[in-house]
């Protein structure tokens, strides 16, 4: 199901800010008089609620690697501490010879350490030599580093890497980023190119300075002994909805099937019966603009959802 141009920068931007519960923002009242389309999506998920819900680390080394350290010094009893970043999320699910644990990460202190800053200073292409490099040659740590930069740099500091900076400047916090040739000043002073022949150049500096970090500690918490025990903790604490079709009016049964089986649906107001006891038997009854990150058990099977909410095309 195609969504509108606003629709899709809405739901871009609420994925980015979604935690693992969802995000929704709702406003409950009435006298919006213009027509609006309420989009579903749907989407089926091919793993048990269980198998879903667990968290393994990649083999990625800049973001893998860390939390595999992380999560081998916890499991099952031990704590972890990391500085400037914290290697897995807050409220993972994991599972360590038979039990399951639930990270959690805390604040326990600040340290004053000496970190590498990156910075990328803009500047024109006749101010670049031959040999600008092109920022997909570099190594994957390197590479990250820069395009946030640049993100920054178009986005005056408005963006989403703004929170990543120390101002105009990037923290090399994680192991492959301390590792790499950005910590190791192979590029200060070189000229790293966006796009081959295009605009977008940027002069690297890199420095060495004593900053403070906040101290993150990671530790695990028993919350089931059993696979049967953790799939109840899931359903608590994972699942936003569980339907069954024998429990649905025929209307709103032939609804979520359609979407089901379209990947989508959508109705512009004023919405039928139907669809409106759908959306409310999904908790999306008082959503006015974006409600993602949700989890249906649906049949057997388990679903993610979103609802979408625009001013109807004209």
């Amino acid at each position: 199901m195609a969504l509108h141009r606003r629709r899709v920068l809405r739901a871009a931007a609420a994925t980015t800010l979604a935690s693992v519960a969802g995000c929704t923002s709702a406003v409950f009242g009435d006298g919006d008089d213009e027509s609006r389309t309420y989009g579903l999506d749907v989407e089926r998920i091919s793993a048990s609620p269980v198998e879903h819900a667990l968290y393994e680390p990649s083999d990625d080394e800049l973001f893998g690697d860390p939390a595999r350290t992380a999560l081998d010094a916890v499991l099952p009893e031990g704590r972890h501490t990391t500085h400037g970043y914290r290697p897995v999320s807050a409220d993972l699910y994991v599972e360590h010879g038979g039990t399951y644990y639930q990270t959690e990460s805390v604040v326990t202190g600040r340290e004053r350490m000496e970190r590498t800053l990156v910075r990328a200073e803009p500047i024109d292409r006749e101010a670049a030599s031959d040999d600008a490099i092109p920022v997909d040659s570099l190594e994957r740590p390197a590479a990250r580093v820069v395009k946030i930069l640049h993100s920054n740099a178009q986005t005056g500091g408005e963006g989403g890497s703004a929170e990543l900076l120390r101002g105009d400047a990037y923290v090399l916090r994680r192991p492959a980023e301390r590792e790499s040739a950005l910590a190791a000043g192979e590029f200060d002073g070189r000229v790293v190119t966006m796009k081959t022949d295009g605009p977008w150049l940027y002069r690297i500096r890199t420095t060495r300075t004593e900053i403070v970090e906040t101290a993150y500690t990671l530790v695990a918490v028993a919350v089931a002994d059993s696979r049967a025990a953790f799939r109840e903790v899931v359903f608590g604490s994972r699942i936003d909805a569980e339907l069954d079709s024998a429990d649905l009016s025929s209307g709103v049964r032939e609804t979520l099937e359609t979407a089901v089986g379209r990947g989508g649906y959508e109705e512009t107001t004023p919405l039928s019966k139907s669809y409106d006891a759908l959306l409310d038997r999904l908790g999306l009854g008082g959503v006015d603009e974006f409600a993602n990150g949700r989890l249906l058990w649906y049949d057997g099977e388990l679903y993610r959802y979103a609802l979408y909410v625009d001013d109807a095309e004209s």
